[in-house]
């Protein structure tokens, strides 16, 4: 089972090249940042964790581009695969989008990976002129536009909410297929989306009955006639047992995703060394 790190990016603290430089010499196989474009401060969604409109944390309304935070990386790391946990890609032009992760890839030598949402902030869905009752669809749309600009010479693509003729557009990535992780709660629409449309699963920081979900993870799987298994990604958004850790890679969860404190840069590079000690790494 593999190790991942997440930085909260902001405009504060440690710059996400030294926490992916450092997290990449300490042995952790995935750097992770996230995506909020704005936060409306009028906001009728409530936050998963909070359950109503406060925020648990300042930084999401500091957040950093995802892309240019994983692009400053890219020439301090060799090794470390560059993600998002998660992205917005309905937040921009699905084009635009496809060319800036078609440019990450290749300059990073095929090390991203997208980790996705639908958007729990429907305010903030509804200033991109996301529908939120649509935002599945509006995701959907985006995804199979994006790998028609990554693999076909000649892509097009008609749908409700993306539509281009022919076109040219490279760089294509270096990998045939970019990986595609949901993070949102692992309810049965959830999983069957995954099943359907994406690489696998990242669970959410109040995520209960991972196993039982893991499981239906996999029958959604199977039932979709995917071959293989789904990535699953773990949020530990608490420190987890031993047994807890057995139990999750015994069910099939391929990788620990772990929060970094937000601390200045010596103290956040000091703590990547003391667990990538206490993991083994």
């Amino acid at each position: 089972m593999r190790h991942g790190i997440v930085l909260f990016t902001s405009d504060r603290g440690i710059t996400p090249a030294a926490a992916a430089q450092a997290a990449e010499e300490n042995g952790f196989h995935t750097f992770y940042v996230p995506e909020h474009t704005h936060i409306p401060v009028r906001r009728d969604a409530a936050h998963p964790g909070t359950g109503d409109e406060s925020l648990p944390d300042d930084r999401y309304s500091r957040t950093l581009d995802p892309w240019v935070a994983l692009a400053s990386a890219v020439t301090v790391t060799s090794t470390i695969r560059l993600a998002t946990a998660v992205a917005l890609p309905v937040e921009s032009d699905p084009i635009t989008l496809a060319k800036t992760v078609a440019s990450l890839d290749h300059l990073s030598g095929g090390r991203v990976t997208i980790g996705a949402g639908f958007g729990w902030n429907t305010d903030e869905l509804a200033d991109h002129n996301v529908p939120a009752d649509r935002r599945r669809t509006v995701l959907r749309e985006y995804v199979e536009a994006m790998r028609a600009l990554w693999t076909q010479e000649q892509a097009s693509y008609a749908g409700e909410f993306v539509s281009f003729g022919p076109s040219w557009a490279w760089p294509k990535p270096v990998q045939p297929h970019v990986p595609l992780l949901i993070g949102a709660g692992g309810g049965p629409k959830t999983l069957a989306w995954i099943a359907a449309h994406a690489d696998g699963w990242m669970t959410t920081p109040t995520e209960r009955d991972i196993l039982s979900k893991v499981a239906a993870l996999r029958a959604a799987w199977a039932d979709a006639g995917r071959a293989g298994r789904p990535e699953v990604c773990v949020l530990a958004a608490a420190r987890p047992s031993p047994e807890d850790v057995a139990a999750w890679e015994e069910a099939g969860v391929t990788e620990i995703m772990w929060g970094l404190p937000d601390r200045p840069a010596d103290e956040v590079v000091a703590f990547l060394a003391r667990h990538a000690a206490r993991l083994g790494l």
